[in-house]
């Protein structure tokens, strides 16, 4: 394999998005599971994150680390983070949900998916913060991806959302989960 990587051994997570089989082969193999939380209140996943924890016991392998991973949008103002996604965001999930038979995604549901309980990270970096901490009282997790570029957003407006993840809403988690 080029590039060759740089740990050895490889790290491999395996991805569930709703399979429990897939859960429990990922722990009764001690490997790290990468979660996806793309719709849905994030609380119906809790179960997944325990069947790959006791799919590890019953292994007697170490538990494996835990990844929550999901679709977000940062900007200054929770207004701007909706208002700047929302029609790129809708663009590419209807395209999606065409090939799947899900129905158009609505200003009012995906303004809906970013409250509190609900799959989508967007908002300021307050609303992120607050979220994630939300998301790691249910998990536990280890990790947190967020998937920013949903959609055809501006290079800009990433380039922005980005710097406020890495600014601040990761040393605000970092700070409140003690691994600051």
């Amino acid at each position: 394999m080029y590039p060759r990587p740089l740990q050895d051994p490889l790290p491999v997570w395996v991805a569930v998005g709703g399979n429990p089989q897939s859960a429990v082969r990922a722990g009764s193999l001690g490997l790290p599971m990468a979660l996806a939380i793309i719709g849905g209140m994030p609380e119906r996943f809790a179960p997944f994150a325990e069947i790959h924890r006791e799919a590890a016991r019953d292994a007697g392998v170490p538990a494996p680390a835990l990844g929550i991973n999901s679709h977000g949008y940062i900007a200054d103002t929770r207004r701007e983070a909706l208002d700047e996604s929302f029609p790129y965001v809708a663009a590419m999930m209807n395209k999606i949900g065409r090939e799947r038979g899900w129905q158009p995604l609505t200003r009012g549901s995906y303004e809906a998916s970013a409250t509190l309980r609900g799959a989508n990270f967007i908002g300021n970096p307050e609303d992120v913060v607050e979220k994630i901490l939300f998301q790691h009282e249910i998990f536990k997790h280890d990790r947190f991806l967020l998937q920013l570029s949903v959609g055809t957003i501006a290079h800009d407006e990433v380039l922005r959302a980005i710097e406020l993840f890495g600014t601040e809403v990761a040393p605000a988690v970092r700070r409140a989960i003690g691994t600051a």
